[in-house]
């Protein structure tokens, strides 16, 4: 498998990437055993239907941030996924920016300007991923309402690819892979994989193979399709009792904690896809900026950190073998 993966630094704030507890955090998930970090750096516009995405200096993780995470993966042999986000700044998901099609006596008025102002975002941090030798660039989260404007976006691929000569993936959101219509235009086909693989929670490994099989089949007739590698570029499972339901979630903070569950997710997906030639590999989700630092605290820890929980040692057994 190529990418041994997993995600650092999402919601970063300004200088926490170079703060001692963010060196520490970043070196305790070297540990693990990737080969490559995807450091995800968040920037907002106001609402899903704002034409305008604003860069908070005071709050977003600066170029010296980004730049000194890069360089220390560098230095550990990691290579490196820059993954600039745009997230709605009244909670709504990214996957809701749209605006009508034909406005204006015809024109996509509202999509032009939006887009422009996303080529500005997008094109600044593909000139810092050049600088800074990241080995791929994401050019995009889970924006399923702007997947339609075809037009838009390989001419965005255009301009990135004219000032970043790496590898560019797209991270499209479970189930919504064949829909994608300018896939050839990327290197890597990426998808959050958030695929529930239980019916009830404190499914086994083995009982959540059985669903994964599902999911490659579809998987692979992706790749038939496009002829590119699939990244599960996000892909997660909290350590909370039902989860495997929904891995997806974050919002159900009440349910028990369960290391045994988030663990089989972890295994049965490395099962089932590990071996096979056209899965490019996996970035999990996430790894907190900032980390505990005991099992106690792990403990009452719900969310999709694995750090000292049941899940890291098996990842640590499949990034050896894998």
């Amino acid at each position: 498998m190529e990418i041994k993966g997993f995600t650092y630094g999402f919601y970063g704030k300004r200088g926490q990437y170079r703060s001692p507890e963010g060196v520490k955090s970043q070196e305790l998930m070297y540990e693990t055993g990737i080969n490559w970090m995807c450091l995800a750096v968040v920037t907002h516009q106001d609402t899903a239907h704002s034409t305008e995405i604003k860069f908070e200096f005071g709050r977003s993780a600066s170029d010296r941030d980004i730049t000194a995470a890069v360089e220390r993966a560098h230095n550990n042999g990691i290579r490196v996924c820059l993954k600039p986000m745009v997230n709605c700044k009244d909670g709504v998901w990214r996957a809701h920016i749209n605006f009508a099609d034909g406005d204006e006596g015809g024109r996509d008025l509202y999509w032009d300007k939006w887009f422009q102002s996303y080529e500005d975002y997008m094109i600044y941090y593909a000139e810092l991923a050049e600088e800074t030798g990241c080995e791929m660039l994401c050019i995009g989260c889970e924006m399923s309402g702007t997947e339609r404007k075809e037009k838009h976006w390989r001419a965005l691929i255009a301009k990135i690819r004219a000032v970043y000569h790496g590898k560019l993936v797209y991270n499209t959101n479970h189930g919504r892979e064949a829909q994608v219509k300018w896939f050839d235009a990327v290197d890597y086909l990426g998808t959050s994989a958030y695929f529930p693989v239980a019916e009830a929670g404190g499914a086994t490994s083995e009982m959540m193979q059985r669903e994964w099989e599902k999911v490659k089949v579809s998987m692979r007739e992706v790749y038939d399709l496009w002829k590119k590698p699939i990244i599960f570029i996000e892909i997660g499972c909290r350590s909370a009792h039902g989860c495997s339901t929904m891995p997806w979630d974050f919002m159900h903070t009440d349910l028990p904690h369960d290391e045994e569950e988030q663990a089989a997710f972890y295994d049965s997906c490395l099962t089932v896809f590990g071996q096979e030639p056209w899965f490019a590999g996996v970035f999990w989700w996430d790894w907190s900026t900032t980390i505990y630092d005991t099992k106690e605290e792990a403990a009452k820890d719900n969310g999709f950190n694995i750090h000292l929980k049941k899940a890291e040692e098996v990842l640590k057994d499949w990034y050896k073998k894998l």
